[in-house]
């Protein structure tokens, strides 16, 4: 913590998908750091459970998707915070299957979570943020942003087009003080990725790849979504921060 009030002392954020993995060690930690934050994940989640009795939070049951998603959240920051500093873009999904077996449905509810919702939450904030002068907008991406890998071919078009939104966000966006980067996370040890790590073969590939020889915490994830965040990085813009143990550079 940056002094007794905290990195992010007097910030408002939205953080998405917030009730487990990622996105919930983002908002702990945002919070720890002072921040208020609104909180989104499905209805049905441990959201309440776990931020209910937080102060400086409050929880919203969605799916980001939903027409009335963004003006929800946007709306949110607004009436309990009285404005909007930050936005995380965390929520997201993956299905794995063989490519010729993936169908229009599937395509359409990867691209509609992991991209089109982030697109569209951004555009809502982005008139809150320039009220305040400037601010963050955190978007989740994957070192499939810039790599392949078997049975993911959707979801890593899908973290390409978070790497190529947030690099043109970046430019248009800069000029209101709004800065935009992406995480680009390797192998993290979450909800969505355990059914993956069941795989003995699978995780020992990822472990063997990071040089640092373990699969990734959230809260390594949330460390740099944390700076990326904070006044320190004022400067940082329209890059994609590798958070995976150096899987990345290693052939």
């Amino acid at each position: 913590m940056n002094g007794p009030m905290g990195k992010l002392a007097g910030k408002v954020a939205i953080v998405t998908g917030a009730a487990s993995g990622i996105g919930e060690a983002i908002a702990k930690l945002y919070l720890a750091e002072g921040a208020c934050c609104v909180l989104a994940d499905l209805p049905g989640s441990k959201l309440v459970e776990i931020f209910g009795g937080t102060g400086a939070a409050r929880c919203v049951a969605l799916d980001t998707t939903d027409d009335d998603a963004p003006g929800r959240l946007v709306g949110a920051a607004v009436e309990a915070f009285g404005g909007l500093d930050i936005l995380v873009n965390n929520a997201g999904i993956a299905i794995a299957c063989q490519f010729e077996e993936l169908t229009d449905e599937q395509f359409d509810r990867i691209m509609a979570v992991n991209v089109r919702s982030y697109f569209r939450i951004a555009r809502a904030a982005v008139p809150e943020i320039r009220k305040r002068g400037g601010g963050r907008i955190v978007n989740l991406g994957s070192i499939m942003s810039e790599m392949g890998g078997p049975t993911l071919s959707i979801y890593g078009a899908s973290k390409h087009a978070v790497a190529g939104l947030s690099k043109g966000m970046a430019v248009d966006l800069g000029k209101y003080g709004i800065t935009v980067n992406y995480l680009q996370p390797g192998s993290i040890w979450t909800g969505m990725s355990r059914p993956f790590m069941a795989d003995e073969n699978f995780r020992k590939y990822w472990e063997n790849k990071a040089p640092m020889g373990r699969i990734g915490d959230p809260e390594d994830v949330a460390a740099a979504a944390l700076f990326l965040a904070s006044d320190e990085a004022k400067f940082v813009s329209g890059h994609g921060l590798h958070v995976d143990g150096g899987a990345i550079i290693n052939f």
